[in-house]
């Protein structure tokens, strides 16, 4: 036999799911949109342009490719890391970057120095 207290108990665990899955399919769909680049083709620069820049940082660029709009770019930085990073093909701005360390490797080198202080 269910009291009177069940129902409203439900009600509000109901909406409780309901308001997480919601701000869960929120939350996927923007970090989902926000990998994509959406600059128009006619803009895009060379992927020359982004490898040189990228080899007088020390990079040794394995490959170039266009991904969902972005040049993604994978390789080894000047410690010998292995990176990917995704790239804007009209600014060759930065949107993503994954490194993997080498056995030893520190992610200091990759922080600002007001960063390495705090």
């Amino acid at each position: 036999m269910r009291t009177q207290i069940d129902r409203p108990t439900r009600l509000i665990k109901s909406r409780i799911l309901a308001a997480t899955l919601l701000a869960g399919l929120l939350a996927s769909s923007a970090a989902w949109a926000d990998t994509h680049c959406d600059e128009p083709v006619a803009n895009w620069q060379p992927r020359e342009v982004l490898r040189q820049q990228l080899e007088q940082r020390g990079w040794t660029v394995q490959r170039i490719k266009a991904d969902d709009g972005c040049y993604e770019v994978r390789g080894t930085d000047r410690l010998g890391n292995r990176v990917k990073a995704k790239y804007t093909p009209a600014s060759l701005r930065l949107r993503k970057l994954e490194i993997e360390f080498s056995e030893g490797g520190d992610a200091s080198a990759y922080l600002d120095p007001v960063q390495k202080a705090k």
